[in-house]
């Protein structure tokens, strides 16, 4: 099998490591890639939002399989051309990317398909989120409706600095046609509880569920300061309920995969069900449309079945068919590294080092998200998140401990990382 992935983060790294590990995987190129996944695959340079450069890529490399890997492009609708090039491809088309691309879409999707969630409002001027903020009180839920990279998102009982996060979603270019082209934000009700993830692969009509995860918001420890794109997670939940993850197939992913289906615009990928376990029952707080990070680094650490082969099935309406994924009994916990000044501004250019110690560490792995080679060929810094450090082991404690053993041997300058991944967990 020839597969073509899109993208050039942590999530990729993730998704190249766990693919060039399975023997049924024959070529696999990155495009555009990072360092790390240079030393897996072929990476080639790409546009991810030019639909046309990577249809071709794909006809370089007659794959078998694309994989679209961000959010953005299949926002933009690189599916849809890769498919009407006659490629199968694992990532909706622009219609069903929706869900992630205009959180007020979602809420309409979930109310049609009777999907327990927030109660919400979407606004589209600064009245309408005094309003809402009123009637639902303090802590107050803020969310951009379109993408904004992890950091769209700001729950505070601050009311000044929501209105702040709401006036800044209201001012940008653009917005999605479920609110007639208008910059919109939506206000929710807070959600007690603690949150989970859970991925799932939908073929338009059949889901297969993959292993729960939960990650950590907050940049700082004990869920302090501002949210982030995550700063890490870990993988298995050994305090959720057993019917967990058959419930969110059945009262969630399930449901919305029929009413995408009823509207003429079928989900095919990864349907990423972001959830909190609330005193009421379950009830959703975002959909995403890929893998997403940091979660995807420990659900597939622990994967021991052919992703390829998954990933395939589901692109081409064969999940009913496919073979039980297969799961290692023991755990995983990722540690995100993070440059200075992240979630803000960043600085970019700082050496790093310890990434062949922190490998030796029985367990660990790390992949490369926010990284570039200097015109020394230096590994140096080039994002906010900078590098997953993965450890593995028999249960959460061990793969906590081999995690943080990883980190320890890293060095980048001015470098951040919360402290309590996993902790008690």
């Amino acid at each position: 099998m020839r597969i073509l992935l899109i993208g050039s983060g942590a999530r990729e790294h993730a998704l190249a490591r766990a693919l060039a590990r399975d023997g049924r995987v024959e070529q696999l190129v990155v495009a555009p890639g990072n360092p790390g996944t240079a030393a897996i695959a072929t990476n080639v340079p790409l546009d991810v939002l030019d639909g046309a450069a990577v249809v071709a890529a794909a006809r370089d490399l007659a794959a078998d399989l694309v994989v679209i890997g961000p959010e953005a492009p299949l926002v933009a609708g690189v599916a849809d051309a890769v498919r009407a090039a006659g490629f199968a491809c694992f990532g909706p088309d622009r219609e069903a990317a929706r869900l992630e691309g205009s959180k007020a879409f979602a809420k309409e999707i979930m109310a049609a398909a009777g999907v327990p969630t927030a109660l919400a409002r979407v606004c589209t001027t600064e009245a309408q989120v005094v309003d809402a903020m009123e009637a639902f009180g303090a802590p107050y839920v803020i969310k951009d409706d379109g993408l904004a990279a992890g950091k769209g998102v700001v729950v505070t009982s601050d009311r000044e600095e929501a209105l702040a996060h709401a006036r800044a979603c209201l001012a940008k270019e653009g917005g999605d046609p479920a609110t007639h082209g208008e910059p919109a934000v939506v206000v929710e009700e807070f959600l007690d509880g603690p949150e989970i993830s859970l991925f799932c692969l939908c073929d338009g009509t059949t889901v297969v569920p993959l292993a729960p995860a939960q990650d950590f918001k907050r940049l700082r420890d004990g869920d302090a300061g501002p949210n982030t794109g995550g700063m890490g997670a870990y993988s298995p939940l050994t305090w959720a309920p057993e019917t967990l993850t058959d419930e969110v197939v059945e009262r969630v992913a399930e449901p919305v995969v029929r009413e995408m289906a009823h509207r003429g615009t079928p989900f095919v990928g990864l349907l990423y069900c972001g959830l909190a376990l609330t005193s009421r029952g379950l009830r959703v707080v975002e959909f995403n449309v890929r893998f997403g990070d940091p979660e995807t680094q420990v659900v597939l650490a622990r994967l021991e079945s052919s992703l390829g082969e998954a990933l395939l099935a589901a692109a081409t309406g064969r999940l009913d068919q496919a073979g039980e994924l297969r799961w290692s009994r023991g755990a995983a916990v990722t540690v995100v590294v993070a440059a200075q000044g992240y979630p803000g501004q960043v600085r970019k250019g700082d050496p790093l080092a310890g990434l062949t110690e922190a490998e030796a560490v029985e367990g660990v792995h790390v992949l490369h998200a926010g990284t570039a080679l200097d015109g020394d060929d230096r590994l140096v810094s080039a994002g906010g998140r900078v590098l997953s450090v993965v450890g593995t082991g028999a249960d959460v404690a061990a793969a906590r401990a081999a995690a943080y053993a990883g980190v320890d041997r890293v060095g980048l300058a001015g470098s951040q990382h919360r402290t309590d991944i996993a902790a008690g967990r």
